[in-house]
């Protein structure tokens, strides 16, 4: 009852601040802060993009390849992007950092923590990463931020590598590190043509998840990597991780409204690009703590009754 309470008074918050009139029109720049080619901020990213054209005519919509999350905020944050994806736990962080200036148009699905190794080498623990070289994610990226904290919780320190994704993945296979950490939504593209060319395995997250709750907060939850998800893999608990789509509170009325009517009523088409988008609901959607709603967004949930 207490949760439902505080979402109630978000939204009762986030409608009082809304000034726009329900019949303007939504235009502008829209660049829209994603990640890297081979995950699933880019692939949605660019679909929203796509979108824009048919829900948002009169908007210029433009898709910014970053090292995700952290750089996302960032990047929304002094403007240089107007949406952007991030882990909840990484929108925390900005919330502190910069308090008022973010919202959140919706929780949109969420990550799972991969922690992959050969599937052949000596590494089936987090603890037995111990002084290994590893990756931990680019700089500025989710991955980097939530690595960090899992190893930290740990207490398992690592020769600290920070690649990129797909230059993880390359690492891996040449024998260069012995693992790393990439927070995705399933399937992550790179790492399932990963495991269709080199034998994987993912790390069991189980013991881990507990003490990043206790340390870090609610952020993050035990979720199953189905074996269906890659080959040769066997069901695996990872983290799971909230992501919401965020922007500016200054972010016009219109265009925010008109950003969260095209996740829903374009949730087919952006599917197509990942199934991730699928995933979006409107009852969950309105979960973003510790961000307040936009306005534009508490005023498409109250339309659908959310």
């Amino acid at each position: 009852m207490k949760r439902r309470t505080l979402l109630v008074g978000a939204l009762s918050t986030a409608l009082l601040s809304a000034c726009e009139p329900d019949g303007a029109e939504a235009s502008g720049t829209l660049r829209i802060a994603t990640g890297s080619s081979g995950a699933v901020y880019y692939k949605y990213g660019t679909a929203i993009a796509n979108l824009t054209t048919t829900y948002l005519p009169e908007v210029h919509a433009s898709v910014l390849q970053t090292a995700a999350s952290e750089e996302n905020v960032h990047f929304v944050i002094t403007g240089q992007a107007e949406l952007g994806f991030t882990q909840s736990d990484v929108a925390g962080a900005g919330d502190k950092t910069s308090p008022g200036q973010l919202a959140a148009l919706a929780r949109v699905y969420d990550d799972y923590i991969h922690v992959v190794v050969a599937a052949g080498g000596p590494v089936k623990s987090v603890a037995e990463l111990r002084d290994r070289p590893v990756s931990v994610g680019a700089p500025g990226s989710g991955t980097a931020v939530t690595a960090d904290r899992i190893l930290g919780v740990a207490g398992v320190p690592v020769d600290r590598r920070q690649l990129g994704l797909d230059d993880s993945a390359a690492a891996l296979k040449r024998g260069q590190i012995d693992a790393f950490f990439f927070s995705g939504g399933l399937p992550v593209t790179s790492i399932g043509d990963l495991a269709r060319e080199f034998p994987i395995r993912l790390l069991d997250l189980q013991q881990t998840v507990l003490e990043m709750r206790e340390v870090h907060g609610r952020y993050y939850a035990e979720r199953v990597v189905p074996a269906s998800t890659y080959p040769g893999i066997s069901a695996t608990v990872a983290i799971g991780i909230a992501n919401y789509l965020v922007v500016r509170v200054s972010m016009p009325e219109p265009l925010a409204f008109g950003l969260t009517r095209l996740l829903f009523e374009g949730r087919d088409e952006l599917a197509k690009a990942h199934q991730a988008a699928a995933r979006l609901n409107v009852r969950s959607a309105i979960s973003t703590p510790p961000l307040v709603l936009h306005p534009g967004a508490v005023r498409y949930y109250r339309d659908q009754k959310a």
